[in-house]
């Protein structure tokens, strides 16, 4: 079975204008039925959460649904999923809420290959609490994490550990359950990125080995909003600040305010919009699982067409994206061309390829880069070869 790309693309409004994105990591177009959702939801009837009129019910379906469906999409408990507005809002919440537990003798650890809203909450909180971080090092010319002394890295005095699934930046997938393994050997908890990886594989947070896992559906066609999955027996330990009147019942103690139904609406029907991506009938979890290979398996035939056109341009193109796991996201830099230019004379064209650090801060300094030297080109379900012709004929014209 494969993906019927042209259907698929059907489902999207903003296709028609001509644009061919390759801007998937920083996030996908949306397709109508996710609007819908929204504007059905919004439009009511709505008010705050209850059981005795239609509108209080419609918002309570609302938060339940996307809890269910957050759930079915990650492999977790329905009880353990947090929303937030960002995932560097829930970050930041969770590293407060966590340091709370920590001492002066206490470490946690950190990756050089994250997103900066991995490393940057935990290390101002590390700060605030007197503790020390210890880095599991990126090394640039595999574009992997080198695993060689984790053992000591990770060791007794580790409360924390802070990993992506995949690289926005490089689309590198470490060995997350190798990490989580040795921390758990030594009691520590392991918080997973898992946006970028949310968007190209089926994600089973037990088998990875996440504590904590969150995700960003506006990477998989979804509004933008954030989800953290955890188990609610780790989340009841956890006392974050809260005004004194909010419940104190988990997950909702974890969120601040009124939510925003019509958004938790438009992640439930992405999530419904992957799993009719699956041939079979089933449960919505299986769907999403057998969604989530032919995704991969047409993502990765797309991204091997692009590494051949690369390749056929020669050695004015240097390819970091190189690990031996990674997704359909390819960083590279020309050799005697800025990449803004690049990307405005293939904006011309009516193709989106940014170019940039997209807030990778730690590996991009790593491969010793200017400002402006990288291109990232990230595929979605919706590419297709055409997409792909368009891009490598514009870059060998460009170069």
């Amino acid at each position: 079975m494969t993906i019927e790309v042209s259907a698929l693309r059907a489902e999207f409004p903003s296709l028609t204008s001509g644009l061919a994105h390759f801007d998937g990591p920083g996030g996908t177009q949306t397709p109508a039925v996710v609007g819908q959702a929204i504007a059905r939801t919004l439009t009511g009837p709505l008010s705050n959460r209850g059981t005795l009129v239609a509108s209080e019910r419609n918002a309570e379906s609302a938060v339940s649904g996307f809890r269910i469906a957050v759930a079915d999409l990650l492999g977790a408990s329905p009880e353990g999923i947090v929303y937030g507005r960002s995932a560097t809002q829930i970050a930041y919440d969770f590293s407060r809420t966590l340091a709370k537990t920590w001492k002066p003798v206490d470490q946690i650890v950190v990756s050089g290959l994250d997103h900066d809203s991995n490393i940057r909450p935990w290390l101002q909180a590390a700060e605030t609490a007197g503790v020390t971080v210890r880095w599991i090092p990126f090394d640039p010319g595999t574009a992997e994490l080198d695993l060689s002394a984790v053992d000591e890295i990770i060791n007794e005095r580790t409360r924390l550990v802070a990993v992506t699934a995949a690289s926005n930046l490089l689309g590198t997938m470490p060995p997350v359950a190798r990490i989580a393994a040795r921390a758990h050997e030594v009691g520590a908890l392991v918080y997973v990125d898992g946006v970028h990886y949310t968007a190209h594989a089926a994600v089973d947070v037990k088998a990875l080995g996440a504590d904590f896992f969150t995700c960003s559906p506006y990477k998989f066609f979804g509004p933008h909003c954030a989800a953290l999955a955890a188990e609610p027996g780790l989340l009841e330990t956890l006392k974050p600040d809260k005004l004194l009147p909010s419940t104190d019942n988990v997950p909702e103690r974890f969120e601040l305010g009124t939510l925003p139904y019509e958004i938790m609406a438009g992640t439930t029907a992405a999530v419904d919009f992957i799993a009719r991506l699956a041939p079979d009938k089933g449960p919505r979890r299986e769907r999403l699982i057998a969604a989530h290979h032919l995704i991969e398996q047409h993502e990765v035939r797309l991204r091997q067409r692009i590494e051949e056109g690369l390749a056929d341009l020669g050695d004015r193109i240097t390819i970091h994206s190189t690990a031996a796991e990674r997704t359909p996201t390819l960083f590279f830099t020309f050799r005697d061309k800025n990449a803004n230019e690049v990307s405005q004379f293939l904006a011309e064209q009516d193709i989106l390829a940014p170019a940039g650090s997209f807030y990778a801060h730690e590996p991009f300094q790593a491969l010793r880069l200017a400002v402006d030297a990288g291109m990232r080109i990230g595929l979605a379900p919706y590419n297709d070869d055409a997409e792909i012709d368009r891009l490598i004929t514009a870059l060998s014209k460009f170069l």
